[in-house]
């Protein structure tokens, strides 16, 4: 789940790291979430990320996009807003994770 790491001004960044738990790779990595409190992305590095009122869509990057069976990929965000609450509804790949 997306935690703010650094406070700045009114905005954050966030690192993210999604974990395949599962025992086949992940082959494309689109993870969705909403913000409770008005944030909105301004920058992602590692993913491309999209936002619909306070649905995000997080897609990994070429480079990282797979996730292997037991491995993980991060990425990080930059937002504006201030954190109201911690992100909810995620998906990964359309299927509900948490």
């Amino acid at each position: 789940m997306p935690q703010p790491r650094q406070a700045r001004g009114t905005g954050f960044t966030a690192d993210v790291t999604v974990k395949n738990t599962g025992p086949t790779p992940l082959d494309g990595r689109q993870l969705g979430f909403d913000f409770q409190g008005g944030e909105s992305v301004t920058n992602a590095w590692n993913a491309t990320a999209a936002q619909a009122g306070t649905r995000v869509t997080v897609t990994g990057a070429a480079h990282n996009a797979s996730v292997a069976a037991g491995g993980s990929v991060s990425f990080g965000l930059q937002a504006n807003g201030a954190p109201a609450a911690d992100p909810a509804a995620f998906t990964l790949n359309g299927k509900g994770c948490g």
